[in-house]
């Protein structure tokens, strides 16, 4: 008899967290594509009479939609709205706006409305590496043809930030790529959490991937994604009665590959789904259902309600299964299958990356062997189980009430994380407080005095005062005008006085072009010179200036120290000299210079850093 499906313990973050470790943030040297190769464009007219720009954007970049501009620089046309694609919503970390982005491939249709002889079109873009590193505004022209439909001809190269316009002719550099020698990940922005699986994929070899991806399930298997499985299949174990280890090995395997199916499909339908699934995944209201399941798998961690199957469902399928050849097995084969259905959220964070990128190259076979082979890693346990015949199961106890409230509140956790995206700064600061909040209750920082509890207890109870804290914090952050969750209190700063707010930032002084950076460095002799390269559109050079450069140990050891700047916004003649003269496609870029003037070019420093890691550079220097 197959016992009532009772998944409680599911919880998604453990996920998130494990993904996060098995990417790259130590910090180490990245290497920055020309631009040319970063977002090769090329554009098509089509029978009727529409111009088709495609973009083929390399992996860790992006695109900026708002930065895009399509206009008729020779010539006499009129052009229709740019048609463009669903995009990925991202929010800015520094100013809270929301823009779209796009990754991969992207296509924008011009219609053209009227033209009657040959003109020019001059398609502008700018993007970004998830590096750090924002490269200026490129323009490329393109000649277009009425009358003659097909490829399109660029007139000139791209302009604004190119390698034959950034490197100086002397450089000797790989063609496509520039190494800076300091660089850092950058922390936020969360693309790159699932680089790891995707450059596997990538690979095209099919047993690396079905290793690959093996461990990646194994490694899952050590999370709570797994466990709410465990209470499904040790109750029809134990429902069997007196069964030989065989025989409980069997019904553990038949339920595992039912699990197996489920994300096989998953892998074989993102091949067949294309390119859209993507921006599927990142549209508002999908989010905002994904979050919604999330808050209900937890209200069942809390009692609120019991998960399970109907009885009815639960009878139907007892006497289905039950006369099916192979009777209990095949039933035990279609429980793991809609075990994976309802446990589906906890592994969403590696399941997305993977989906998307088998959407891009609508490989099904690849697709399926992946997701096949994660759903063997994450049966390990399950299958340990089944061979010892249950005697591996742990006891209950009053501990499980315990562990099972700690997934629901990560649940909680995991939903607004998702949601973060589509949220206003104080409604998710409103959000995290009173998460903080309940998390102190469940810790009982209400409950009895501190004397009557063991140590554990004390522990949990000081832990839940912390907590507690943090959320009072967030909440009068947001009421106060807050919109940084890491900073809840900033709110208060702008009404602290004039004093407070002269030291918030460090002061620059403005250099426009190579003569007068060479002027003041000669001026500077005896001092040493950190030179800023920034840009209003620069996302990582707004997060320097806000968590880096304002903090208080970063301005003391720059204290000493001649700070020089270059604001390339306009990206003009004179800021693309300058950028030429480092070698620099793009800011951020941190340059310094001894006492005497001369550049330390083995300590740069491109892209955003944190405070801790600026500060032990400048100790290398």
């Amino acid at each position: 008899m197959i016992k009532q499906v009772t998944p409680r313990r599911l919880i998604s973050v453990f996920t998130v967290l494990l993904i996060l470790l098995m990417r790259s943030t130590t910090g180490l040297a990245a290497d920055f594509l020309d631009p040319e190769q970063a977002f090769k464009i090329s554009a098509e007219l089509t029978g009727n009479k529409t111009i088709a720009l495609h973009w083929n954007i390399a992996e860790s970049y992006k695109l900026y939609k708002n930065q895009m501009t399509v206009d008729v620089t020779s010539g006499t046309a009129t052009l229709g709205n740019p048609s463009f694609p669903e995009g990925i919503l991202f929010t800015d970390p520094t100013t809270g706006e929301k823009e779209i982005i796009y990754h991969d491939k992207l296509t924008v249709e011009v219609p053209i409305k009227e033209a009657l002889a040959p003109f020019t079109v001059s398609v502008g873009y700018q993007g970004c590496s998830e590096d750090g590193l924002c490269y200026p505004p490129i323009t490329t022209d393109f000649r277009v043809d009425p009358s003659k439909p097909g490829v399109l001809s660029i007139v000139t190269e791209p302009d604004g930030s190119g390698s034959a316009g950034l490197l100086p002719a002397t450089a000797q550099v790989q063609p496509e790529t520039v190494t800076p020698a300091s660089t850092a990940s950058k922390e936020s922005g969360g693309q790159n959490d699932l680089s790891l699986a995707k450059s596997t994929l990538e690979s095209g070899s099919w047993w690396k991937i079905s290793a690959a991806f093996l461990l990646f399930g194994l490694l899952l298997s050590f999370t709570p994604c797994v466990l709410p499985m465990v209470p499904i299949l040790s109750s029809i174990i134990v429902g069997e009665g007196e069964s030989t280890k065989m025989k409980s090995f069997l019904m553990a395997v038949a339920y595992c590959l039912g699990m197996a199916l489920v994300y096989t499909s998953l892998g074989v339908a993102a091949g067949l789904a294309g390119e859209g699934l993507a921006g599927a995944l990142q549209k508002p209201w999908v989010l905002a259902l994904f979050s919604l399941l999330l808050v209900a798998l937890s209200l069942s961690m809390f009692d609120v309600y019991e998960l399970q199957l109907p009885s009815s469902l639960q009878t139907s399928l007892n006497k289905t299964t039950g006369k099916l050849k192979g009777g209990k097995f095949a039933g035990v084969f279609l429980m793991g299958a809609i075990s994976a259905l309802i446990v589906g959220p906890c592994v969403a964070a590696p399941l997305a990356g993977t989906l998307v990128y088998i959407s891009q190259t609508k490989d099904v076979f690849i697709g399926g062997l992946a997701l096949f082979s994660m759903a063997m890693g994450m049966s390990v346990p399950l299958l340990l189980i089944g061979l010892s015949a249950g005697s591996l199961l742990p006891k209950a106890g009053a501990w499980m009430i315990g562990v099972k409230y700690v997934f629901g509140l990560l649940l909680l956790a995991v939903a607004i994380w998702m949601v973060t995206p589509v949220l206003p700064p104080q409604a998710l600061m409103v959000a995290w407080g009173t998460l903080g909040i309940l998390c102190a209750v469940f810790a009982g920082v209400f409950g009895p005095p501190a004397e009557k509890l063991t140590i554990g207890g004390k522990f949990k109870k000081a832990l839940g005062l912390v907590l507690f804290i943090i959320g009072v914090m967030e909440l009068v952050g947001a009421a106060s005008g807050g919109t940084d969750a890491l900073k809840p209190l900033s709110g208060f700063h702008s009404v602290s006085g004039s004093v407070a707010t002269k030291t918030e930032h460090l002061t620059f002084k403005r250099v426009h072009s190579i003569d007068e950076l060479d002027r003041e460095l000669q001026a500077s002799a005896g001092n040493p010179v950190m030179l800023d390269f920034y840009a209003d559109w620069c996302v990582s050079c707004k997060e320097l200036e806000k968590f880096t450069f304002s903090d208080p140990k970063v301005q003391q050891a720059l204290a000493n120290v001649t700070l020089l700047q270059v604001d390339v916004t306009a990206n003009s003649e004179d800021d693309k000299a300058l950028m030429k003269r480092f070698s620099l496609f793009g800011p951020p870029g941190i340059i310094f210079f001894d006492k005497s003037g001369n550049e330390q070019s083995d300590n740069r420093i491109i892209g955003f850093v944190e405070a801790q890691e600026f500060l032990r550079h400048l100790e290398r220097l």
